[in-house]
């Protein structure tokens, strides 16, 4: 029988997008049946196969979107949700595979259970992002793309409690904050479609979230800190960005995420 990591790495290292999704749910699905191995015998890659395009720069390369109102603004808004998407989709996978064999087999099992589910709904939103993408007569990958995404991931790869801390509990949970405002427009626009899009997402992600801070509670608990505190010192090692409000408490705290957490550290 395969073994979970060696499947999750063959996942990591497709580097076509469509291929990818396929993939990445095919594992969550064997995963789920008992057709994977709870084995993790060869190492996650430093960084996974993406492809050719889109075009990755840093933050302060990216050109200006434009006014959503716009053809332009619009397909830039879905292009760039499509890449946050598809970058998730790796993000969830490396970490199953990368942490799920350091922990209790019970709770590694738990673990990967999770995290694979994470990985399968983020490449069924980059599926429907893509194709809301080409009903605009564009396609992901015809625009430049935020390059950086990744590097949490990377600046993290040896710490599991400043993974959970930085991936889901600051990036995803910034995904809580800024999705309704998204939302709002979109629904304004009358673009009824995309406005369902955009909620799917959000009621997924408020689940992603949840799910690593329950996995960064046991973390705390194991080592005997106080929550609180270790997040706050973890992010503040590893992670370079600003928290910055406003925040979305009511779908934060759904995802188990108090207040406690994170307003002292806000700008």
């Amino acid at each position: 029988m395969q073994s979970v990591a060696s499947a999750i790495r063959a996942a990591l290292l497709t580097g076509n997008p469509r291929a990818k999704c396929f993939a990445a749910r095919d594992v969550a699905r064997r995963w789920r049946m008992g057709r994977l191995a709870f084995e993790f015998d060869t190492e996650m890659p430093d960084a996974p196969a993406w492809p050719d395009r889109p075009e990755l720069l840093e933050p302060k390369q990216m050109p200006k979107r434009g006014k959503f109102g716009s053809e332009r603004g619009r397909i830039a808004l879905w292009h760039s949700l499509a890449h946050i998407e598809f970058v998730a989709i790796d993000l969830a996978l490396d970490m199953a595979g990368r942490f799920g064999g350091e922990m209790e087999q019970e709770q590694g099992r738990e673990f990967v259970s999770d995290f694979l589910y994470v990985a399968a709904d983020e490449a069924m939103h980059f599926a429907l992002l893509a194709r809301k993408l080409e009903t605009l007569g564009s396609h992901y990958g015809a625009l430049p793309a935020h390059g950086g995404l990744w590097e949490a991931a990377h600046s993290t790869r040896h710490n599991i409690a400043a993974r959970l801390a930085v991936v889901p509990m600051v990036l995803e949970a910034r995904g809580l904050d800024v999705t309704p405002a998204t939302l709002g427009r979109v629904r304004a626009a009358g673009d009824e479609h995309g406005a369902k899009i955009l909620a799917r997402i959000l009621d997924d992600e408020i689940r992603h979230v949840g799910f690593g801070t329950k996995h960064f509670l046991r973390q705390a608990e194991a080592s005997g800190e106080n929550p609180e505190n270790m997040w706050k010192s973890l992010v503040r090692t590893h992670f370079r960005g600003p928290i910055k409000p406003p925040f979305n408490d009511s779908a934060r705290l759904a995802a188990g995420l108090s207040r406690g957490f994170y307003e002292d550290v806000a700008i």
